[in-house]
């Protein structure tokens, strides 16, 4: 049995095969101007390097904001239910997810099964995404990769106030201006994000184990911050966590192939 999910987001395109529930294959792209143009680019090239055709592939199942525009996908499942089936496949013990993508973020807690039992999520404010954290780092004048390291060098982190992001990029502006460290910034930076994602985490409940999915669970800074104010250590997963969304889509595929094959 071969099954895939394709999961689209607002920054980049993500797509996994899974053989007999093992990956044998993931691929990350940026997102192109059309949601539907990204899928097709991330699974061909996947599919090509695993020297597979989209015949190979006996069911797929596409996700994120793009999910319904997915043009080779059999049926769609919301990003939710996708990082949180995910997340609980690789590792069973976990029991909150947060996920930050670049768009938005949630906190998603699942039962023993990694079914969904209630989520939350950023709804107004683009503060806390990936996106806010590029505008972020642009003002810093370091990319974005750069963040999560050089915050960890900080030796005396500065207090950043405001609510929103356009207004942070000004308050970074003027704390570049009068000399600040870029390190203090950065952690700066790092402790008002994790303080966004935070105050959503408490309103679905926390329950250990908590892991974080999505591109920003590669920021050292603002893992390490989550992690003091929640404080608790993350459980560590086995594959790089922005594809979990991807995984938990082909881990939804192979659910209905196996439902599909049973009524034969």
């Amino acid at each position: 049995m071969i099954v895939a999910g394709c999961d689209v987001g607002a920054l980049t395109a993500k797509a996994v095969v899974l053989k007999d529930d093992a990956i044998l294959g993931s691929e990350v792209i940026q997102s192109r101007a059309s949601a539907g143009q990204s899928a097709v680019d991330v699974m061909d090239k996947l599919l090509k390097r695993l020297e597979l055709t989209h015949s190979d592939i006996d069911y797929c199942v596409g996700t994120g904001y793009g999910r319904y525009i997915v043009p080779f996908a059999d049926a769609n499942v919301s990003e939710i239910s996708c990082h949180g089936r995910g997340a609980h496949w690789l590792v069973p013990t976990i029991r909150t997810i947060i996920d930050v993508g670049g768009q938005d973020f949630k906190a998603i807690r699942v039962n023993d099964k990694g079914s969904v039992e209630d989520f939350s999520m950023n709804d107004k404010c683009a503060a806390g995404t990936g996106r806010s954290l590029e505008i972020m780092a642009r003002s810093l004048g370091v990319d974005i990769s750069q963040l999560g390291p050089l915050s960890l060098e900080a030796s005396n982190p500065v207090a950043l106030s405001k609510p929103c992001c356009v207004m942070t990029e000004i308050e970074i502006r003027h704390l570049v201006f009068e000399g600040k460290s870029n390190a203090d910034i950065a952690a700066g930076i790092s402790d008002l994000t994790a303080r966004s994602i935070v105050f959503l985490v408490r309103t679905v409940g926390i329950e250990k184990d908590i892991g974080m999915t999505g591109g920003v669970a590669k920021h050292a800074g603002i893992v390490k911050s989550l992690e003091r104010l929640l404080e608790t250590t993350f459980v560590q997963f086995p594959v790089d966590p922005q594809i979990i969304g991807a995984i938990g889509a082909a881990v939804f595929a192979a659910d209905k192939t196996r439902k599909l094959r049973r009524l034969v």
